[in-house]
């Protein structure tokens, strides 16, 4: 049975507008937006329906209001407010679960579809992973390796999967920075991403992807044991 179709409030179109200039990065995170009295001019709406608007963004967390400051761009989608609050409730294993699931199909199609250029960034940050590691900068270390795979998903083309995976790269990282400092407290791993470039770069989807899970697995083995 078909719906009758309603008709978007001032509120809603409010919303979708300043929705759209923080997707199009016009306002991105962290940006104070414009004070009220420019915002109504500017969406030619009332100050009770801007308001309506602004309050609905804070409550799904893409905007945040600072008392006697102003109001700020916290989110760059709702999309991305709900999953930044769902992972402020996530265990290590948790993260590292969704991680395997989304790194995974990531090598693969990583392996049929990337680009010289892709191949380029990947050997550049894997030789980063490399100089950090022998310098023992865990913080540089993981900030490289985060590059890494975050080159990965993007060489996949897939705009849903790295939208997705840009929203908990911060969880992402943070989980890599335990890990590092409670299993290579004295040494870095040398040479980690080589298999996994190697796989990418000979276009072998299925080895890209078991040496992924293999990887993670490990990982989860030694979360496990260690209670990291």
């Amino acid at each position: 049975m078909l719906t009758k179709t309603t008709r978007l409030t001032l509120v809603d179109q409010v919303i979708l507008q300043i929705e759209a200039l923080i997707e199009s990065g016009q306002w991105p995170v962290g940006k104070k937006i414009p004070a009220e009295p420019e915002l109504v001019v500017e969406l030619n709406v009332s100050r009770n329906t801007l308001r309506e608007g602004v309050k609905a963004l804070c409550h799904a967390g893409v905007l945040t209001t600072k008392q006697g400051d102003g109001t700020y761009v916290s989110s760059s989608s709702t999309l991305g407010a709900a999953i930044q609050r769902r992972i402020q409730k996530s265990s290590l294993l948790d993260t590292l679960e969704v991680r395997n699931a989304l790194e995974q199909e990531a090598a693969r199609l990583s392996a049929e579809r990337r680009t010289e250029q892709d191949l380029e960034k990947l050997r550049f940050y894997q030789l980063e992973c490399n100089s950090f590691a022998a310098s023992l900068d865990i913080e540089k270390y993981a900030a490289a390796d985060m590059k890494l795979h975050q080159t990965i998903v993007e060489s996949t083309g897939n705009p849903m999967l790295i939208e997705l995976y840009a929203h908990i790269t911060e969880a992402i990282q943070e989980s890599i920075m335990i890990y590092l400092r409670k299993k290579f407290s004295a040494v870095l791993p040398q040479n980690a991403h080589h298999p996994l470039v190697d796989a990418i770069v000979a276009q072998d989807a299925a080895a890209a992807a078991r040496i992924v899970q293999q990887f993670m697995e490990q990982i989860k083995r030694d979360i496990e044991m260690e209670e990291i």
